[in-house]
């Protein structure tokens, strides 16, 4: 359809495919060590369905607050288990990190996404105390985005998040109206409206917006939308591309997790 090209990552980033092997590979090698380490709680469950799970990794010592990463693919593919290794950096900073599953489009539609991500938050921020951080990535940057629409959390969770950072994120969702990947999401102008968090009010609470400078011109796009909505700063990261802008959440000391977690 009209805008397929657009919102397309794969074919323009170079050896674009052997991604999610490599993340793949690299996550299943960080659980161990930290299983083996005892400081990962895996498949803590959030809700009743078999995707309705959340690994958590803990840093040595008692938590300075929890982080929680929620991942992206088009709210189509993937789990929490391709990004493990991603929890790095926030527990070099002394953070907790939470990854959560969700369930996938065409099986539910986004705003059931959005309100399982809500239980998510609220069950990581019951297991873990003190301030809570949100990061996602691209679809996951539009879910950490709705975790701040009015009513999304409990006042208690919401007034304990101290920063959210959505990572390439999607957030007009009303142009997806026009690709086929419309066909799994089942929106309706109705629906892409009232999960496009450029049209929820700005809020209180400190955004940054995360992009990197080589992607897609559409992801340049929606981070920019985001950040003129909210008034939020919108980093943009020269010569990162879509898949690997996320790789400094491995890192404790990059400005991406410093951001996070504070320097």
């Amino acid at each position: 359809m009209e805008l397929d090209d657009a919102y397309a990552n794969g074919k323009y980033i170079e050896g674009g495919a052997a991604y999610p092997d490599r993340w793949n590979a690299a996550a299943a090698q960080f659980r161990a060590q930290m299983a083996e380490a005892g400081r990962a709680r895996l498949n803590q469950p959030y809700d009743s369905g078999p995707r309705h799970g959340f690994d958590l990794f803990l840093p040595e010592g008692t938590p300075s607050g929890v982080l929680v990463f929620v991942h992206g693919g088009y709210w189509l593919n993937f789990d929490r288990s391709t990004w493990s290794h991603f929890a790095a950096g926030g527990l070099g900073r002394g953070w907790a990190v939470a990854l959560p599953s969700y369930d996938l489009c065409p099986q539910v539609r986004i705003a059931d996404i959005t309100s399982q991500i809500a239980k998510a938050v609220q069950a990581v921020a019951a297991a873990v105390p003190g301030p809570i951080a949100l990061t996602g990535h691209s679809a996951g940057g539009h879910l950490v985005a709705r975790m701040l629409a009015p009513g999304m959390l409990s006042a208690d969770f919401a007034g304990r998040i101290r920063h959210v950072v959505p990572i390439s994120p999607l957030s007009d969702l009303r142009p997806l109206l026009k690709t086929t990947m419309n066909d799994s999401f089942a929106m309706t102008e109705a629906d892409a409206t009232a999960e496009s968090p450029v049209l929820q009010p700005a809020p209180a609470t400190a955004v940054t917006v995360w992009v990197g400078g080589a992607e897609r011109p559409a992801f340049l796009d929606q981070a920019r939308w985001l950040a003129e909505a909210w008034n939020a700063p919108n980093v943009v990261v020269p010569g990162k591309h879509h898949f690997n802008v996320i790789d400094d959440l491995a890192d404790p000391d990059s400005d991406l997790t410093r951001t996070l977690a504070g320097a």
